[in-house]
């Protein structure tokens, strides 16, 4: 009975209205979850506590189009943080660890233009995670970047420029350490030959 009482707890205060929330999907309480509207969810994602998923409509007298989509099977990590004023993409089965940071957004920082948080927002362009990527504690993956599928991201890492499938990339700035994709075709083609 205590069982079935705590998921019913679960189901209605770890799901919130969000312009998409798939199946067994939750977002874990305490979160930060403004404009829910422009946040689309997939099936089977977990989002851990105190998590921000911020996709900006306004700062200033700027307006913004912005969306957050995590596709399905994906975990986030407690104290992450996506921040879009364009657009932020998960692809299914990303693994974020906590404290991960990513986000398509920058202040101008002119000195001539008085305070920074006065100056207007620019970004790079999107940010988008191939599918089955993992992203180490700490990471931090910065606006215009563009991660293959089954990378693997360092612990502490920032990510300032794109890699392609299968990279092992880590350090500040991150940089590609390896690539994962002719072990994955060894392990592949020995499978084939049993």
């Amino acid at each position: 009975m205590l069982r079935l009482s705590k998921e019913i707890a679960k189901r209605i205060f770890c799901r919130p209205r969000l312009a998409k929330l798939g199946q067994n999907s939750y977002l874990m309480r305490p979160r930060y979850l403004p404009n829910p509207e422009r946040l689309e969810v997939g099936s089977n994602c977990f989002v851990g506590r105190f998590t921000t998923l911020f996709a900006l409509s306004e700062y200033e007298d700027q307006r913004f189009d912005s969306k957050i989509v995590i596709g399905n099977d994906v975990y986030i990590g407690s104290w992450s943080q996506l921040h879009a004023m364009g657009l932020i993409a998960l692809g299914d089965g990303c693994v974020l660890s906590d404290y991960v940071y990513i986000s398509d957004t920058a202040h101008g920082m002119d000195p001539r233009k008085g305070l920074i948080m006065k100056q207007p927002l620019f970004s790079k362009g999107p940010v988008i995670i191939g599918e089955h990527t993992f992203m180490g504690h700490g990471s931090a993956i910065l606006p215009g970047v563009t991660l293959g599928k089954h990378c693997v991201v360092g612990a502490r890492s920032v990510v300032t420029k794109s890699f392609p499938n299968y990279s092992v990339i880590a350090g500040n700035p991150a940089r590609q350490i390896k690539s994962i994709e002719p072990e994955i075709e060894r392990a592949l083609n020995a499978a084939e030959r049993r």
